[in-house]
């Protein structure tokens, strides 16, 4: 290999791509701050956002570091580094099930805010001493048991959010997302070797900003003019004091629901995401990359950010790209001078998400793809149930939308027609097993908890099985019948149209049961095998 270049011809790609995933965590990131948990936009910004540009430089320069040092190592030109940002399933749920409750409990911003930061350094500690058993958990899992999880998740919650986008405005998105196609599909080299993914972001927004002669404009002239009022230098400041004001036993146990589950399920994706970028033929360090992916949350916790970062899914999207080292690099610099000058108000002005997604939407068709391009072909209905639990988790996201819709129509109805009593629409009202969807709300619920858990455990059963390695199968089964058991999947209860996390023991005697039973069978067959060997 020649000298290890920095920068290549993929890395802009690349770049476009992971900092539109960061970008839009961040729009959303500042939009929720704002108008849900009350914080006023220069708190957001003199003080969230810094936090957030330093976890997210220190992880994306060392996952380029880390790239360069596998392909001097190796001696190739081809390594590329792990993505790094926002972990978009913690951020919603820390702002709707620990922070908005607590500013709407206590009307204080800054109490909700110091609650986050509790719940973005417990989650980020959970990461850190999780990166010490996580070898041993890639060792006795299948390969398509730890990608069957992410190919739910790039089918639903990242191609289907953007493909569904897609067909909500074709005449911006379809030009961008056919560029990208012909690109990395076809093959084809654009006139001076454009990067596809710059081509589709420019012609995103300039179609966008001329949709007004044809139609309703999509952007504001105005809106671009009045952002620039937040621009201004924002140096992060160390809020140890504001962590440590509510770092209680009573607010740690009163939270754990939402903590617990959130930080196991940053172990497991980040894990799976480690194990995605091998199958695509970078093995990188399970345990240095967890340290640093659990290190780089508790670090944002203690400048202002109360919102987990993680090794992100799309690794093999990245690497078709040709994107290399210094995509992370570009990405990492980039996004901390957006934070640190409160440039995001120009950004969000300047850019329609409809511009830049058809790159996301390659990406999640890329993961769903390895996982059957890398995992024995045997395997492949292990993938497939694999899939359900995110399938189900999407379907849940959906459910749990109308009925806040019907929720919020019906107190505007209240209020027009002066009713003082108080009426709701709300998932907890339903009965259980009324198949009103056509199927019941419990089965749904139920399939999608721990999810990321749940996928791994049937696909692994569904490959040992698929291997004759009954013995292991029921192993898996027992796990399955261990978490159960104190509520880490399958559990929930429902409180108006919230799904919160049920620990208790039993949390549902049910599945404890079932997994025990399938356990029993599986043994059974694995000594009548055994006997007849």
């Amino acid at each position: 290999m020649q000298k290890f270049k920095w920068i290549v011809a993929g890395d802009i790609d690349g770049f476009f791509g992971l900092m539109l995933d960061n970008l839009l965590q961040l729009l959303v990131l500042t939009a929720l701050c704002s108008f849900v948990c009350g914080m006023p936009a220069e708190f957001v910004f003199a003080v969230v956002l810094p936090g957030v540009g330093i976890s997210l430089l220190v992880g994306n320069i060392f996952y380029a570091l880390q790239a360069r040092k596998l392909a001097i190592q190796e001696n190739r030109d081809d390594v590329t580094a792990l993505p790094y940002g926002i972990n978009t399933i913690s951020l919603f749920a820390f702002i709707f099930f620990i922070i908005f409750p607590v500013f709407k409990a206590t009307g204080d911003y800054k109490t909700a805010w110091k609650i986050g930061l509790l719940a973005c350094f417990i989650s980020g500690v959970i990461e850190f001493f999780g990166s010490f058993v996580a070898n041993y958990i890639r060792r006795v899992t299948p390969r398509a048991a730890l990608l069957s999880a992410l190919s739910g998740i790039a089918i639903t919650f990242i191609s289907m959010e953007f493909m569904i986008k897609t067909y909500k405005n074709p005449l911006v998105a379809f030009l961008p997302f056919g560029i990208i196609l012909l690109q990395y599909f076809g093959k084809f080299r654009y006139p001076f070797r454009i990067p596809g993914g710059f081509l589709s972001i420019a012609a995103g927004t300039g179609i966008a900003w001329l949709s007004g002669y044809w139609g309703k404009p999509m952007m504001d002239g105005k809106a671009l003019a009045n952002s620039f009022q937040h621009a201004g230098l924002y140096l992060p400041s160390l809020t140890i004091t504001d962590l440590f004001d509510v770092f209680t036993l009573k607010n740690i146990k009163e939270y754990s629901s939402v903590i617990l589950p959130m930080g196991l399920f940053n172990v497991i994706g980040s894990l799976q995401n480690i194990e995605s970028a091998e199958a695509g033929g970078d093995k990188f360090e399970t345990r240095s990359s967890l340290l640093v992916n659990g290190a780089g949350t508790i670090l944002g916790s203690l400048f202002g950010s109360p919102f987990p970062t993680t090794i992100y899914i799309g690794h093999p999207g990245w690497k078709a790209l040709g994107a290399r080292a210094g995509y992370s690099v570009l990405n990492g610099i980039f996004m901390t001078i957006l934070c640190l000058f409160g440039l995001m108000s120009v950004v969000q002005a300047l850019v329609p998400i409809e511009a830049g997604m058809a790159i996301i939407l390659w990406i999640g068709i890329i993961i769903g793809a390895q996982c059957f391009e890398t995992s024995p072909m045997r395997h492949s209905p292990a993938i497939i149930l694999g899939l359900f639990p995110a399938l189900a988790g999407w379907g849940v996201l959906l459910v749990q939308s109308v009925f806040n819709f019907a929720n919020g129509e019906l107190g505007k109805i209240l209020a027009k027609e002066k009713i003082a009593a108080m009426y709701a629409i709300t998932m907890e009202a339903v009965p259980p097993d009324l198949e009103f969807l056509p199927y019941s709300l419990s089965g749904i619920l139920a399939l999608s908890q721990g999810f990321l858990l749940v996928s791994m455990i049937w696909a692994s059963i569904c490959a040992f099985i698929i291997d004759r390695n009954f013995r292991t199968a029921s192993y898996w089964c027992l796990t399955g019948s261990i978490l159960s058991s104190v509520g880490i999947i399958h559990a929930y209860k429902l409180s108006g149209n919230a799904i919160l996390n049920e620990y208790s023991f039993p949390a549902n005697y049910q599945f404890i049961v079932a997994y025990l039973l399938l356990a029993v069978l599986l043994f059974g067959a694995s000594l009548v095998t055994q006997n007849e060997n």
